[in-house]
């Protein structure tokens, strides 16, 4: 049987630095030269693979998705990834800021605008489709993974967003 934890196996962001609840957010991460990947992905030019670029907007857009319902789906999928444009590198020793704006929502899905820039240019821009959903509603038999889902989800957003 597949496994239902759902939570990310890697996190990509290193510190969220604004949120609007329901509305936006703004989150980093700092290329560190001793990433993995960056020993495998161009050893003479290493740059941050552009699918982990959409990592990082997908899981700002998670965040903002969850914390402005108060955790109360904590399973957050990106269900389609629209208009994925990649127009610079992240190079070791860079940060990437990722925003990301919700456009619309129903009551399964939110449409998000996001973008990740490194000062002042766009490195990767497009619109996500977040889908989002109790795991009790989907498979009443694990519906005792939901609240303790959340208890981590809002550790993890706490240790992530420490406003000044």
């Amino acid at each position: 049987m597949p496994s239902l934890d759902r939570r990310m196996r890697f996190r990509l962001l290193d510190e969220i630095v604004e949120f609007e609840p329901g509305a936006s957010i703004t989150a980093r991460k700092w290329l560190r030269p001793e990433e993995d990947y960056l020993k495998d992905h161009f050893p003479k030019f290493p740059v941050m693979p552009g699918v982990l670029m959409l990592e990082a907007m997908f899981q700002a857009s998670a965040w903002l998705v969850r914390k402005s319902e108060d955790f109360a789906n904590p399973v957050v999928l990106l269900k389609e990834a629209r208009n994925v444009k990649y127009a610079d590198f992240v190079a070791p020793d860079q940060t990437l800021t990722v925003t990301a704006e919700i456009i619309k929502q129903d009551e399964q899905l939110t449409t998000i605008k996001g973008q990740g820039t490194l000062d002042d240019s766009v490195a990767v821009s497009g619109r996500l489709v977040l889908e989002r959903f109790k795991l009790a509603d989907r498979y009443p038999i694990h519906s005792n993974v939901d609240p303790h889902s959340r208890h981590n989800l809002r550790a993890e957003f706490d240790r992530l967003w420490n406003p000044a």
